[in-house]
């Protein structure tokens, strides 16, 4: 017995004691050999050997457990001084990554609209006719379709030229109010200064009974949101035309470079357009089948306030992966 005592304080990790446990308590083991002996015995001398055999075999398992106890809290230790990290010592790496400064605006113009209680809505990057454009009052053949030129598969499929599309599939699965933003990656074949083939877009849509949602209410969330986004700017508002609001208007501030003298960026306006904006046509609640309602919707390019909050003139150098420019806004 004391042999087996010092054979477990002798075991110098996990491995050597498993192996030992399964000598004395397996089905060959030591214990095993000493309760067979028990069919030679009878009466109260079987009883008293039985007593000392299961005494025994008590004691080695806590004798077991308090070595493992100990050699687990000792590995730990080990592996912990192993992969320590001496946080003293001094470096001057600057090898640090950070987000693309298009999702970057993009969180940004998340996060704000999130705060107001804004669901973020997701939808499919191919889209069909009746989503992209007839839901929203852009029947066959009208020429506000000229607007957006599309690609266009085999099988009369699109990828959605708007985030538009995804304000309709929340509209066919959820009943007013709806409060809501829509941001992704649309596509148009375009490539200029100020154009890509992809972009990316956040869409508002807000619906509630009729009468509770204005053109004033629009007016209030929006001027907030861009003195969010620019600080100090004054904002206006223009009447223009967009197929599936009514009355529409593209939104302007004070440019953010000359406030508002003139100057080569916004073209000695003294305004920059930043979003476009209206109420929601009557034909789009009339095809998803909403009645007695009023809303209102708003869209912003991200890669158009990227530009504007970085100063980068050319859009296309936002996807062309120039380290020179990217590193500016780690």
């Amino acid at each position: 017995m004391e042999a087996l005592e010092r054979s477990i304080q002798e075991c110098a990790n996990i491995k050597e004691l498993e192996k030992l446990r399964v000598e004395v308590f397996g089905k060959k083991g030591y214990f095993a050999a000493e309760f067979a002996k028990l069919k030679e015995l009878k009466g109260d001398q079987r009883i008293s050997f039985a007593a000392k055999v299961n005494e025994d075999k008590e004691r080695f398992t806590d004798l077991i457990n308090s070595k493992k106890e100990f050699l687990e809290t000792k590995e730990t230790k080990e592996a912990l001084k192993k992969d320590a990290v001496d946080v003293t010592l001094y470096t001057n790496a600057s090898n640090v990554g950070a987000l693309h400064p298009v999702m970057s605006t993009m969180d940004r113009v998340i996060e704000y609209f999130a705060s107001l209680n804004f669901s973020v809505e997701d939808g499919p990057l191919v889209e069909d006719d009746f989503h992209n454009f007839e839901a929203l009052n852009l029947p066959k053949f009208h020429p506000a379709r000229d607007m957006q030129d599309t690609f266009y598969f085999k099988d009369g499929a699109l990828l959605r030229t708007h985030t538009s599309p995804v304000q309709v599939r929340t509209m066919l699965s959820q009943k007013p109010p709806i409060r809501m933003i829509c941001p992704g990656s649309v596509f148009r074949p375009d490539l200029d200064l100020t154009h890509t083939p992809m972009f990316h877009q956040v869409e508002g849509l807000v619906v509630d009974k009729k009468g509770a949602v204005s053109f004033a209410n629009l007016k209030s969330i929006l001027e907030e949101f861009l003195k969010h986004m620019f600080g100090d700017v004054k904002v206006r508002f223009r009447p223009s035309f967009f197929p599936f609001t009514e009355p529409s208007a593209e939104v302007d501030i004070s440019c953010i470079f000359c406030h508002g003298d003139g100057c080569r960026v916004c073209k000695n306006t003294g305004w920059l357009e930043v979003l476009g904006c209206g109420t929601v046509d009557p034909n789009v609640f009339k095809a998803v089948g909403y009645k007695d309602v009023s809303g209102y919707a708003f869209g912003l390019g991200i890669e158009r306030f990227t530009m504007l909050l970085c100063g980068v003139p050319d859009l296309r150098s936002l996807f062309e992966g120039d380290l020179r420019l990217l590193e500016q806004f780690r």
